[in-house]
This record gives structure tokens, C-alpha cells and sequence, in this order.
């Protein structure tokens, strides 16, 4: 039996896939597992199931060993994960994309309405028990009716939000790499641009792209300044994407109205200048955070490891 480590908690049902043919070394401590623990686990490991909260690297893969065929990702996200170390090595690498399109959909448009609405300083208010009572222009936000969502990267994440947008009675532009199949376009009634249009013309700025070193601090000092004043940024991609400083400056002087945020620079920090201001709406990384969906992104993971354990082509291969 080959030797499968798994790097943190995932749900039982992709354990079982895992046990049912292979030997099983699987991390069930309620914090991350620690490095020093992490490498010493690895050790003569034939596949990694990793969680977004470890790095894989070549010091990881080398701690493996020769031996390790596979690592399989439970995120769709893989900035965790080295990739030319693993193609140096010949190791294949997986994420888990598709599967948590919905879920984190949900969020960004969840959040879309906590930062428009001031959803977040309402029920603060309330929990606070101090004294209100409701007026003309008491927590005024804005609508969403024909205002227009801006997209940053258009990926199945980004076209779900769209689709959220449109059932909402919001215009569409997006930017992205690429074009978008013309069919979807049509259906969502969404216009390709190029990043500083959609950021003048929007009224709400949604990120959906992958995280590397062309999208890090994608979204800062000069970006914000470019947005309308009245306009929202939303982020449930990276946390790196967005300067998390220059968004508190732009916070603060009012050069946006607001934002929603579901991931950080540095998580689980939180950069402190955001945790005092009321225009900004935080959650801990819940994009993906369903019952449903975590434990569709283990078992493809498990899918992953199992099919190239067995000389097969994995379901949804990175490298």
C-alpha cells in the first residue's frame, strides 16, 4: 500500500476513498500542523493531500523523497504550492477547481451586500446595545439596481457572481485575460474592458483572478484613487491582490464608500487600520465554506491522489 499524507482535517468521506486502498498518515490537530511536524510526516510519502495552509516547496518535496508521485491541493487556489519544484521533480500537482464555483459566488455577493447595505455596522450596532431608532437617513447604503459590477477576472467564480449581478438588475463589464465564451457573454449581457475602465465605470469592483506575480497588489494606491467615490471593492480571491494598506487609506479619506473583504495579505492577520473602520465588511476566508462544497473539494482531491497513484490521468491536473 502506498503511503498518503494529508496535511490538516478533511472531511470523512474523502478519508474513507483514501483509506479504503492506501496507508493513511492524516494530521487531525484542531490548529495547522507545524512545519518541523510537516516534514518530518512526509517522509517516504507516496502522495500529499495539502490544505492551502501549507507550503509545498522544495524543501517539503525533497523531505518526501524520490518517491512521492502526487500532490493534491483541497483549494482551488495553488499559491501554496511550488509548481516548477514539483515539474523539477516530476511530481503532478492538482487543485480543486468547479467544485466551489457556487459557494464562494455566494460570499462575493454576500458581501456585496454587507458593504453596500452596511449590513456589518447595523448588526454591530445592535450587539453593542446602544440606543437607536429608525429614521429617514438612518444607515443609508446604496442599491444595486442598474449600478454597474465590475469583474476582475472572469473565471467560472467571476461569471457566477455575474449571473448573481444580473438576477440583481446590474450591468456587467469584466476584465480578464481572455474573452469569454461569446454565448455567456451574451447571456450575462457582459462587456470585456480593459482594468482602468472597469474601475472608473464601476460601481462595484468584484476579484475573481488567479494570485501570482503579476496580480500582486493588483488593486492599490492608484487603482483606488481611480474608483468612484461612491464605488464598493469586494475581494474573495487572494488576499495579496489587493494592498491591504492603500485600502485603508482609501477607506479612511473616503476615496471609496466601502468594501467587503473575504481574504487577507497575511491571514489570519488582519491589517489592524481595516478592524477600525466601519466602511469595510470582513469575514475569515468563508468562500468555500459549506458543508457541501469542502467536502466536494476533499474527495476530488482524494480523486486526484487515488487516480495518479494508479498511473491514471487526475481529474484536474495543474502541472
Amino acid at each position: 500500500m502506498s503511503k498518503v499524507v494529508v496535511t490538516g482535517r478533511i472531511p470523512e468521506a474523502a478519508l474513507a476513498l483514501l483509506r479504503a486502498e492506501h496507508d493513511v498518515d492524516a494530521w487531525d490537530g484542531s490548529e495547522s500542523i507545524g512545519r518541523e511536524e510537516l516534514l518530518s510526516r512526509v517522509a517516504g510519502a507516496d502522495a500529499v493531500v495539502s490544505l492551502l495552509t501549507e507550503r509545498i516547496d522544495g524543501e517539503l518535496l525533497d523531505a518526501a523523497g524520490p518517491q512521492l508521485k502526487v500532490v493534491a491541493n483541497v483549494a482551488v487556489g495553488y499559491d501554496n504550492i511550488d509548481v516548477p519544484a514539483c515539474r523539477k521533480r516530476g511530481v503532478v500537482a492538482t487543485n480543486t477547481p468547479g467544485v466551489l464555483t457556487e459557494a464562494t459566488a455566494d460570499i462575493a455577493f454576500g458581501l456585496i451586500l454587507m458593504a453596500t447595505r452596511r449590513l456589518g455596522e447595523g448588526e454591530r450596532l445592535i450587539r453593542s446595545g446602544a440606543a437607536w431608532k429608525w429614521g429617514m437617513f438612518f444607515l443609508l447604503g446604496s442599491g444595486l439596481q442598474g449600478k454597474t459590477l465590475g469583474i476582475v477576472g472572469m473565471g467560472g467564480i467571476g461569471q457566477a457572481t455575474a449571473r448573481r449581478a444580473k438576477a440583481f438588475g446590474m450591468e456587467v463589464v469584466y476584465q480578464s485575460r481572455s474573452e469569454i465564451d461569446p454565448a455567456i457573454a451574451e447571456e450575462l449581457g457582459a462587456r470585456r474592458v480593459d482594468l482602468d475602465e472597469l474601475l472608473t465605470v464601476s460601481d462595484v469592483v468584484s476579484v475573481h483572478c488567479p494570485y501570482g506575480p503579476a496580480t500582486h497588489h493588483l488593486i492599490g494606491d492608484e487603482q483606488l484613487a481611480a474608483m468612484k467615490e461612491t464605488a464598493y471593492l469586494v475581494n474573495t480571491a487572494r488576499g495579496p491582490i489587493v494592498d491591504e494598506a492603500a485600502l485603508a487609506a482609501a477607506l479612511r479619506a473616503g476615496l471609496i464608500a466601502g468594501a467587503g473583504l473575504d481574504v487577507f495579505e497575511k491571514e489570519p492577520t488582519v491589517h489592524p487600520e481595516l478592524l477600525e473602520l466601519e466602511n469595510v465588511a470582513l469575514v475569515p476566508h468563508l468562500g468555500s465554506a459549506t458543508v457541501e462544497t469542502r467536502t466536494a473539494m476533499a474527495t476530488l482531491a482524494a480523486d486526484n491522489a487515488l487516480a495518479v497513484l494508479a498511473g491514471e490521468q487526475p481529474p484536474t491536473q495543474i502541472s
